[in-house]
């Protein structure tokens, strides 16, 4: 892999038509360690997240010993990196085939679900391969409703009644039992993890042994972006939010007991940004070489605001307008259809033209995951480079919420 200071190096030696991803892996290796070091449990990186090999590598080099996986494919992306790593399988739906794979070949032994249906599942498998039902940890998990740019409790979740008697079948069965919520991602509430557990304290109160430790899901907030002409919302730091969370495990006594967290935007969004190119301009409308149906998804649903830093190309010699000048404009991405159109404009400055380059910060989560060959485009050029995102010159655009005319 090609190693830059900086993305304007890389886009000036490079000079790519194609969308570039500059990976910061000592950037990513400290934002792990830094939040291991803040929660009080074991830390499971969600592999959906970004399950990159050179991402997942680079995590174990961090000292990540345990890891959130949710298919067969994941199993394997984790198994390739590390032999020994431990595998939590925390899709609370799944194939009854891929359940013996993950006990059989992959070894997993912490499994979670929702549905009584799930508990025949597992234990038919456990069953035919002849494994001790209590070599198992099962988390049972309590649908929760928070406040975060992607709610996740619409789909997964038993509700806290349900969870008690699911959490009694397992335990007459013979499993460890375990209690697990995802309060959904992003979060914007920092409240939102003492009313789960509000719930999880609620199902403990009522089973009748004592559980084997508490899943706290993911949900902790990147930092992103923000449009200088709205008011800027005001999230928790990472730090406020654990503070928070230590408080309010201790308050409900869960402190001591086994805990694990499934972060996965906090430790990863600020290790990838992506160099693209403006294909072409065309007023207040900007093409460029990448989109919602590559790197971009999380900008076209308009839940996350992406940071912007402009790279002009010196080839060109004549511009109309001021660079101190900045402006919106509305972003079209790659492919030939009408869809591909970002929701929020990119403020840049009034003289970037077709030819310039574009570097689009904290894409690390989800971007690459939900990238797809839609129409024949897919970015998987990379390159490294050594100087963090946030410490270059300033960004001069954000994605920004307002809506644009045509």
């Amino acid at each position: 892999m090609q190693q830059f200071e900086n993305a304007r190096e890389a886009a000036l030696a490079l000079r790519p038509d194609d969308p570039i991803y500059c990976f910061r892996p000592q950037v990513l290796k400290a934002d792990a360690r830094q939040f291991m070091g803040m929660f009080p449990g074991r830390t499971a990186y969600a592999v959906k997240t970004n399950g990159e090999q050179i991402v997942l590598k680079a995590l174990v080099e961090a000292g990540v010993g345990a890891f959130d996986v949710a298919s067969p494919g994941e199993f394997a992306a984790v198994r390739a990196v590390s032999p020994d790593a431990e595998m939590l399988y925390m899709h609370p739906v799944k194939a009854q085939s891929d359940i013996k794979l993950a006990l059989e070949k992959y070894g997993i032994r912490v499994i979670s679900l929702d549905h009584e249906d799930e508990i025949t599942k597992l234990t038919r498998v456990v069953r035919a391969l002849d494994i001790d039902p209590g070599a198992i940890t099962v988390f049972v998990r309590i649908q929760t409703k928070g406040s975060a740019a992607y709610e996740l409790s619409k789909k997964f979740g038993a509700g806290p009644a349900n969870a008690v008697e699911l959490a009694e079948r397992l335990n007459r069965t013979g499993y460890k039992v375990g209690l697990c919520f995802h309060v959904g991602s992003q979060i914007e509430d920092p409240d939102t993890y003492e009313r789960a557990l509000a719930s999880a304290d609620w199902v403990r109160n009522r089973v009748s042994f004592d559980i084997a430790g508490l899943d706290v899901g993911g949900g902790f907030p990147a930092e992103y972006g923000h449009d200088p002409n709205r008011k800027q919302i005001e999230m928790p730091s990472l730090g406020q939010i654990m503070s928070r969370l230590s408080g309010d495990l201790k308050e409900y006594q869960f402190d001591q007991m086994p805990l694990v967290a499934e972060p996965g935007r906090v430790i990863v969004a600020r290790c990838l940004s992506l160099i693209v190119r403006v294909l072409l301009r065309k007023g207040k409308r900007l093409y460029i070489n990448d989109g919602i149906w590559a790197s971009l998804s999380d900008s076209w649903t308009g839940k996350i605001t992406l940071p912007a830093r402009f790279i002009p190309d010196p080839a060109i010699r004549s511009r109309n307008g001021e660079e101190k000048n900045i402006m919106p404009f509305k972003v079209c991405g790659a492919t030939c259809d009408s869809v591909d159109i970002l929701s929020r404009p990119f403020w840049l400055p009034e003289t970037v033209d077709t030819g310039d380059w574009i570097e689009i910060g904290h894409i690390g989560a989800y971007s690459l995951s939900l990238r797809t060959r839609f129409n024949g485009f897919y970015p998987d050029t990379f390159v490294e480079v050594t100087t963090p995102f946030d410490e270059g010159d300033a960004p001069q655009g954000f994605a920004s919420l307002e809506t644009m005319a045509d």
